[in-house]
């Protein structure tokens, strides 16, 4: 685990140079410890299923994790959690619903899967007070265009609950990764708020392609830009002309506590892509807040 007391003073310095009033994570994790524990041990076999190492650099109690956060100056973030199974997503719901309730800088997320009971469920944890939901294909490896999920979709659209949706085919494919199904999903639910998570790594351009087509369509920067990700799947810099045109629709992500490197680089890696200083004020803090409706 990184020692984190010494970054707690350049991320607060990040932020405070920018004029703003913290940050707004809009990809972080919190899920049941039984859960987290397999999602690291995920993580500890990574050389073989990527080639890479991926240590966790804040492998710690959910308490701590917590106050690393807000002793960053992150004023919001999520719990991101999702199921692989089918009778696994109402339970997470219900943790969820539990630890946004006893952790109130934490936006309420919920998640859903591909079964009879996942219109129920969802509206459910909308009616409870839900603020944003996680969808993986690649851990879930279903199809967002599964008949089973229209009445999902449906919802989520009407009540304008974004969707933070792992569909890039990084940092390895999956059957139902990629553009493609999200063009078709978009296609059928163009009024949809949908967050493509890690930029839709390292399908960049296509993702950017759907953004501009469909308003709500926005794109979190979890993992993109930083060392680690550029080595395997770097942003093509032709189309930084076209991520600063977006810059309204771009949220600060990090995969906190997950990521192989203190969470300082993701903002660092931000600020080297020179795009300007209202353009960081609005990635990390703005375009969330507005997303969200967040007080000043």
């Amino acid at each position: 685990m990184i020692a984190t007391e010494p970054s707690d003073a350049r991320v607060a310095g990040f932020w405070q140079a920018l004029g703003l009033p913290g940050l707004i994570d809009v990809h972080t994790h919190f899920m049941p410890r039984q859960v987290l524990d397999k999602v690291w041990a995920y993580f500890d076999a990574a050389g073989p299923l990527t080639g890479r190492a991926w240590p966790i650099a804040y492998r710690t109690e959910e308490d701590h994790r917590v106050e690393v956060l807000r002793a960053f100056g992150v004023r919001r973030f999520t719990a991101m959690l999702y199921p692989h199974k089918p009778e696994m997503a109402a339970w997470l719901n219900a943790w969820a619903a539990d630890f946004a309730a006893r952790t109130p800088d934490c936006l309420h997320t919920a998640t859903f899967f591909p079964e009879p009971a996942a219109a129920a469920y969802t509206a459910q944890a909308v009616e409870d007070g839900a603020r944003v939901f996680k969808a993986h294909l690649q851990v879930g490896a279903y199809d967002p265009n599964d008949d089973l999920l229209d009445p999902v979709w449906g919802l989520l659209a009407d009540a304008g609950v974004p969707v933070v949706t792992h569909c890039g085919s990084g940092p390895v494919p999956g059957k139902h990764t990629g553009p493609e199904p999200i063009a078709r999903l978009l296609a059928r639910h163009p009024r949809l708020k949908l967050i493509v998570a890690h930029m839709g790594l390292p399908e960049y351009a296509e993702f950017l392609d759907l953004a501009e087509q469909y308003p709500g369509v926005l794109l979190d920067t979890t993992m993109a830009f930083t060392d680690f990700t550029e080595a395997a799947s770097p942003f093509p810099r032709a189309e930084l002309p076209r991520l600063a045109d977006l810059g309204d629709r771009v949220l600060l992500g990090s995969d906190f506590p997950n990521i192989p490197y203190p969470y300082l680089d993701a903002l660092t890696a931000l600020e080297r892509l020179g795009l300007g200083a209202d353009w960081l004020r609005a990635v990390c803090h703005d375009n969330a807040a507005r997303v969200f409706a967040l007080p000043a």
